[in-house]
């Protein structure tokens, strides 16, 4: 997905920040220029913490420091750790497990052990047997106590609600801060906040940055996020594999899906929706639809089918009030 400025208002003048972090893009809008500078400060600030608290590949994160623990024991947390812990467990309740940070250990042995940029388009070995991953209740979180206790062997990987927990977190510092109207896409993964009159347009394709999205929606408030295999994927042994692990075998889900996008009250809902989608398969509309959530779905034959109100492949505004998981 890619923000589009020449629809909007004429008497809106935007500044654009883009550049690129954790194998992915990313773009910044704000409907004040005299505060791009002070904006994109916030943005590298907030990226750096979560990195710093969160990141799988890096040996001086917090998450490697509990993973370096050996288990069992509890481990004291920062609360911004805590708080990303907390998101990603809660998308595991609502989910009922289908988007689990406990996948960690499952992705390494697919080969996905490093940053996204550097893992090779072939990794030598062959595909695991299917093999349920710990499972996000083996996971005790002690806000109050402010430390996490994870069986032992078992990796985390916060990476998909921890990117769009981010977009939104970097959306509410700026609106709040710099007093302005903000879009924050990082991968695809989109929070707006204080949109001008008309919106942002956001095309929405396959494949993040696609300058040929096929359609476009219009943002007012919330979040939007894309699921899909187009981008993370390799082989290995020769099977193509992809980043996104049906938590009950351990291995890449099969799915009839090749990217799914959703709008939501919060960029983390759209993302777990859009991610549960992605292993729900078949049962994806229905589920989408039972939590009045507005999404596209594309099929791996490139059929596309919508729920809840998305419109059609053609311009046209998205929902107001976009839907929310239910708490």
């Amino acid at each position: 997905m890619s923000p589009a400025t020449s629809d909007l208002d004429d008497r809106v003048r935007l500044a654009v920040h883009r550049s690129s972090r954790w194998s992915t893009r990313i773009e910044l809008l704000v409907t004040d220029p005299t505060v791009v500078v002070a904006a994109t400060r916030i943005l590298d600030e907030e990226l750096d913490r979560v990195e710093d608290a969160a990141s799988r590949f890096r040996a001086d994160s917090e998450l490697s420091r509990i993973h370096r623990s050996g288990g069992g024991r509890p481990v004291a947390v920062s609360r911004r750790l805590a708080e990303l812990l907390a998101t990603a467990l809660r998308a595991a309740e609502l989910t009922d497990g289908l988007v689990d940070p406990t996948v960690g250990a499952a992705l390494i042995r697919l080969g996905y052990d490093r940053d996204f940029a550097a893992v090779p388009g072939a990794v030598d070995g062959q595909l695991p047997e299917p093999t349920p991953v710990p499972g996000w209740r083996s996971v005790d979180l002690d806000a109050e106590r402010g430390d996490v206790t994870i069986p032992e062997g078992t990796v985390l990987d916060l990476g998909a609600t921890a990117k769009a927990w981010a977009a939104d977190r970097v959306a509410d510092s700026i609106a709040s801060r710099l007093g302005c109207g903000v879009l924050v896409s990082l991968g695809g993964d989109l929070a707006v906040r204080r949109a001008p009159s008309g919106g942002f347009v956001v095309g929405v394709a396959d494949v993040c940055g696609d300058p040929d999205a096929p359609t476009a929606v219009t943002l007012t408030t919330g979040g939007l996020a894309s699921s899909g295999i187009g981008n993370r994927h390799w082989s290995l042994g020769g099977t193509p594999v992809h980043h996104v692990v049906d938590p009950r075998t351990g291995l890449p889900t099969d799915s009839c899906w090749r990217t799914v996008t959703v709008a939501a009250g919060t960029c983390v809902d759209a993302n777990t929706a859009s991610t549960a989608s992605l292993v729900l398969g078949e049962n994806a509309p229905d589920w989408l639809a039972d939590r009045s959530l507005p999404a596209r779905l594309v099929r791996v034959d490139g059929t596309v089918v919508t729920v809840s109100g998305w419109p059609d492949d053609t311009f046209a505004p998205a929902s107001d009030d976009p839907g929310a998981l239910p708490c």
